[in-house]
């Protein structure tokens, strides 16, 4: 295995649509929300260690997560999770990864991955790493995977890439915001657009280059700590700096702004598990369409739901259609697929009336 290639895994997100079951304190990625035996972030580090060792995959979160990363992770040491003292979007921590991985090896190349999504031909996945690689190795390039468009998808930003390009890596034209309806078909009729998948691969040297050239002031706050990177004093300069950075995404910050920018349209099929919704579009179905995870189910005229509980659980539904039901602990949802986007705003008024403890 190529002791050149690292991982950066992004594990530090709440994923609030998730809810009862996705909280603050235990989020969506160290659960297992496909029944499968393995969380999220287990699957994603499994499938990174087919392709980079694993002394070489840097786990990112928030301090409150540590235990739980080391829990779930075994394999992982604690010099490998990076801790984020605050929530300052992806753009600071990924460059703050970025400096400690090309203090320990300059000749590095490497993908940024979120730890929560779903993909199910792993093999494919890793070939396309390898192509990315392979291409970043040798050349000053910020690549991403774009997932070709199933439908018009008004929740995903996309990619324009270089319609006359014959290759396999194609250049981006541009990046465009979440469109409404009507832009997304357009998008999808022109046959140049991609879903941006948020899965980033380059060399670290490229990278870094990216962040001095574009983000001058975020890259001298972490240009500073370089002598303590990968030593004792590297906590205390991160606790004291760590929160002076913008709040930025990476999109945002460098590849919005650079001018060698590469996509691979991505051959394996992808979901971010975003929301109730899509985990249910990817789960197996029963003979009445509902979609059911650990529990055990009696239904009468009950099609279409998304049905959650603790191993094992008998639940019994009639007369409801499309609708995301979920028991856990002290709280029970029952809400339509179709508002899941309201989720997050629901949750507020649970904690505002309720408290803080049931989000």
């Amino acid at each position: 295995m190529n002791k050149n290639y690292y991982a950066i895994l992004m594990a530090g997100g709440v994923g609030s649509r998730f809810w009862p079951v996705s909280t603050q304190d235990f989020p969506k990625q160290f659960h297992d929300m496909l029944g499968t035996g393995d969380t999220l972030i287990q699957k994603t580090f499994h499938r990174l260690a087919d392709v980079i060792p694993k002394e070489n995959i840097l786990i990112l979160t928030n301090e409150r997560y540590n235990d739980l990363v080391l829990e779930q992770l075994p394999e992982v040491e604690q010099r490998q999770v990076v801790l984020e003292p605050a929530m300052r979007n992806t753009a600071p921590c990924i460059l703050y990864a970025s400096l400690k991985i090309q203090k320990e090896n300059p000749d590095a190349v490497m993908i940024v991955a979120p730890s929560d999504h779903w993909i199910e031909d792993e093999a494919t996945f890793s070939k396309n790493v390898k192509q990315a690689f392979e291409f970043c190795a040798k050349n000053d390039a910020l690549m991403t995977l774009g997932i070709q468009p199933t439908f018009p998808n008004t929740g995903y930003g996309y990619i324009e890439y270089n319609k006359t390009a014959q290759n396999t890596i194609k250049q981006v034209n541009q990046f465009r915001e979440k469109p409404d309806y009507n832009t997304a078909k357009a998008f999808i009729a022109q046959g140049n657009f991609l879903w941006n998948a948020g899965i980033f691969m380059w060399s670290v040297k490229s990278a870094v280059n990216a962040f001095k050239t574009n983000q001058p002031r975020l890259y001298s706050l972490f240009e500073n700590g370089i002598s303590d990177y990968n030593t004792s004093s590297e906590s205390d300069f991160i606790k004291e700096n760590y929160p002076k950075a913008e709040n930025i995404s990476v999109d945002y910050a460098i590849m919005e702004k650079s001018n060698n920018v590469f996509v691979i349209a991505a051959e394996f099929d992808w979901n971010d598990l975003g929301t109730w919704g899509s985990l249910y579009d990817k789960l197996d179905k029963n003979d009445s369409n509902n979609a059911v995870v650990n529990a055990r189910t009696l239904t009468e005229d009950a099609t279409g739901n998304m049905i959650r509980t603790k191993n094992d659980k008998i639940v019994v539904v009639d007369g409801l259609s499309d609708y995301i039901i979920v028991d856990k602990d002290e709280v029970l949802l029952i809400y339509p697929k179709a508002k899941e986007q309201d989720i997050k705003k629901t949750l507020k008024k649970v904690k505002d009336k309720f408290g803080e403890q049931y989000g």
